[in-house]
């Protein structure tokens, strides 16, 4: 199972909101450019970048610190937050990222998805962000009438190779994973799921671990890897267990 250490940009700087609120958010590092050496030497293989400034606008504002980043990153990068159309998808592929994440784009755009998944095989992670079972859009402002796994459901069939499933109501609370919502998510597709939102403890790795049988194939880690809820060596070495 793979661990992506989260990055999230609110105005050049790295934070961590509480339940995808903007005006919650607390600072972590001044210096993203640096927090991403650090979780390369710390030995991670991923990096999970989002542009929340971007998620609510709709366009690239970190642009030039995200490029910085990704030169200086010797992992791979998954990159999320206001790639709304095919010119900033392949900017970012063009720039090195590995993997893009849609979001509202692929909901309400659904041919934007498919011809997306069509010429960028294997470079296309939709995020489906979750609040009581249904889908929240735009930054998590608004709440849509769509169910998840319907969503999941349609993403699969469009060929995109794995889903972030976050579950906002946990998501910077340092609450737990909500473990229920996460396997009945995953066990509805065949496609790899991501898991995000609430992981706190080592406890909460273990728990994760034991869905890898079950579709979920990695967990995005947040709060927790900054405040030293969770120990970079001990969840890596968990994560390389074989179930």
């Amino acid at each position: 199972m793979i661990i992506y250490p989260a990055i999230d940009l609110k105005d050049g700087k790295c934070v961590r909101l509480l339940r995808g609120e903007m005006d919650t958010a607390t600072v972590f590092s001044e210096d993203p450019v640096a927090q991403v050496c650090n979780f390369s030497e710390q030995g991670f293989s991923w990096l999970h970048i989002v542009d929340l400034n971007g998620a609510f606008e709709g366009r690239a504002v970190h642009k030039y610190l995200i490029e910085d980043m990704v030169k200086v990153a010797d992992l791979k990068v998954q990159l999320g937050g206001g790639i709304r159309s095919v010119e900033a998808l392949e900017s970012w592929i063009r720039a090195g990222v590995a993997r893009v994440i849609l979001g509202t784009v692929a909901l309400h755009n659904p041919d934007f998805d498919k011809d997306a998944c069509k010429n960028f095989p294997g470079k296309i992670v939709v995020g489906i962000d979750g609040r009581k079972g249904m889908v929240a859009v735009n930054g998590w402002v608004e709440q849509s009438q769509t169910p998840v796994v319907e969503l999941g459901k349609r993403f699969e069939d469009e060929g995109v190779s794995a889903i972030i499933y976050t579950d906002i109501e946990r998501d910077g609370a340092m609450s737990g994973v909500n473990l229920e919502a996460t396997a009945a998510f995953a066990n509805s597709l065949s496609i790899p799921v991501i898991a995000s939102g609430g992981v706190s403890s080592m406890g909460d790795l273990r728990a994760l671990k034991k869905l890898e049988t079950r579709n979920v194939e990695g967990v995005i880690v947040g709060r927790a890897v900054y405040q030293e809820g969770i120990d970079p060596q001990k969840a890596l070495a968990l994560m390389a267990e074989i179930c």
